[in-house]
């Protein structure tokens, strides 16, 4: 299924994003090292609409979880480098976003009616079969998610929904004839299965740097910034009463309780104190922050160095977002508040993206160069083989009887049935997804007598991905692509 999955991706990528609505609750998986190109501030530009980071790390995230179940678990970072999960995930938001351009031109929109409703129906905010609002907060407090953010992404993904609704696809009797006809075809195979277990390849530093050589720059160093920053640690100051009640009375909608009723004085006065040294901490900050514009800072306070990239991030995401927008000739950044104390940073220098020299890249090398190999090695055993190979013979059987070829497993089975009957050759061979190829030689073929029935969701949901592909195709010429990242 994963090959076939591979090799119709144009179809499948399509579906998956459609069909998902805010990643929620799976586990957030990343990435090591990657690489900016021009514009360290995000990942692409289709059109009008940004792709960020953080986008393209939950799309990852999404995508490998996605796999992992189709695996049983088993999946991980090897599989994924594989199988270009990156490259998958920035496809699938580049898809995404000349939906969006689209739906921008026809000035289409999501209310917060239908936002409310759409979330109403994600049943991990459920209690009791009800939605629950303090179970929709802590399950998105759980997976470190904004409900802003959260809720952002799935008015982006209704957006899509609602656009792609606008172009209807329907099914007609002719086309539900064919596809029961085609789930009709059975055939008597002889096959046999290789694997690239016993492959040995040589790993050299003489073959090894000369397969780096030809695609050095795909492995890039990331993009790092040398500030210099100042701390201002969380006030913690005792008030008088009188400041205590005046700020109370001054800002009391901002202590409500669970069912969004004002609190009383003594039931807020904890959260009064705590936003009052907020306050306090803030200004500060600013204070300290226009003094060391002016070069004017205090001897107490300390100017501290650092070097932040993505790999190696002491502060978090929006801190180097936000400095990866400065420049030398305005090289200070507001006060940013970092677990409850406020930074202050300086740009000093931008060290830009470079190509790794092939000690420094070597060990990112090496397990693609041991893949292609064995997979160009296995090809051609596979292309010796073809002629004479003598395997194991079938019953008749069609392209949902995975279950019947016992010494595979019943997904790589199922994929490989999938690839064997859009075959238009009698005698050939199949790659799938866990690494392997199959000879096969169709020794007879029939049409059984038996009626395949509901066919009708499995044409429509054929020729949506069809057309969708199509649309996409169209998008691209009208929509400018721009990618700044690279190394995936």
């Amino acid at each position: 299924m994963i090959t076939w999955m591979q090799r119709h991706k144009k179809y499948l990528i399509i579906t998956i994003w459609i069909s998902t609505i805010a990643f929620v609750g799976a586990g957030f998986v990343g990435w090591g090292q990657y690489s900016y190109g021009d514009k360290a501030g995000g990942v692409a530009k289709v059109g009008n609409v940004e792709i960020t980071m953080g986008e393209l790390q939950k799309a990852y995230s999404n995508l490998y979880n996605q796999y992992n179940k189709v695996f049983q678990g088993n999946f991980d970072e090897e599989k994924a480098k594989s199988f270009g999960l990156k490259r998958q995930a920035l496809q699938q938001l580049i898809d995404q976003s000349l939906i969006l351009n689209l739906a921008d031109s026809y000035d289409l929109q999501i209310s917060d009616e239908e936002l409310l409703a759409e979330i109403k129906t994600q049943e991990y905010f459920f209690d009791k079969n009800v939605f629950d609002k303090e179970i929709y907060k802590q399950v998105l407090a759980t997976n470190n998610l904004k409900m802003k953010d959260y809720e952002a992404d799935v008015r982006k993904q209704l957006l899509i929904r609602k656009t792609l609704n606008l172009l209807p696809v329907e099914v007609n009797e002719n086309e539900l004839a064919i596809l029961d006809t085609v789930m009709k075809i059975a055939d008597k195979i002889n096959y046999k299965i290789l694997s690239d277990e016993h492959i040995n390849i040589d790993t050299s530093d003489a073959v090894l740097k000369q397969f780096w050589e030809t695609m050095q720059h795909n492995f890039m160093s990331e993009v790092s910034y040398e500030v210099k920053y100042i701390k201002q640690t969380k006030v913690s100051n005792t008030y008088k009463e009188a400041k205590i009640n005046e700020y109370y009375l001054e800002n009391k909608t901002h202590f409500k309780d669970s069912e969004g009723k004002i609190l009383p004085l003594e039931e807020a006065r904890k959260a009064i104190i705590s936003e009052l040294n907020e306050n306090a901490t803030k200004d500060l900050a600013l204070r300290a922050y226009i003094a060391y514009k002016k070069d004017n800072l205090g001897e107490d306070i300390a100017v501290q160095n650092a070097t932040i990239s993505a790999s190696k991030n002491p502060f978090n995401e929006e801190v180097l977002e936000n400095i990866s927008k400065l420049s030398t000739a305005s090289p200070f950044m507001k006060p940013i508040l970092v677990n409850g104390e406020y930074f202050t940073f300086e740009l000093v220098k931008i060290n830009p993206s470079v190509v790794k020299t092939y000690k420094e890249a070597k060990a990112e090398v090496l397990p693609l160069y041991i893949q292609e190999k064995k997979k160009s090695s296995l090809l051609e055993l596979a292309n010796n083989s073809l002629a004479t190979f003598n395997g194991k013979t079938t019953d008749f059987i069609t392209s949902i009887d995975a279950d019947k070829l016992k010494d595979t497993s019943v997904t790589s089975a199922n994929e490989f049935l999938k690839q064997l009957f859009t075959q238009n050759k009698r005698r050939g061979y199949v790659t799938i997804g866990d690494g392997k190829v199959v000879l096969f030689n169709i020794l007879e073929q029939k049409l059984l007598d038996n009626t395949n029935a509901n066919q009708g969701d499995t044409v429509l949901k054929l020729k949506s991905a069809m057309f969708n592909e199509g649309l996409i195709k169209d998008l691209r010429n009208k929509y400018k692509t721009e990618i700044f990242i690279e190394g995936l």
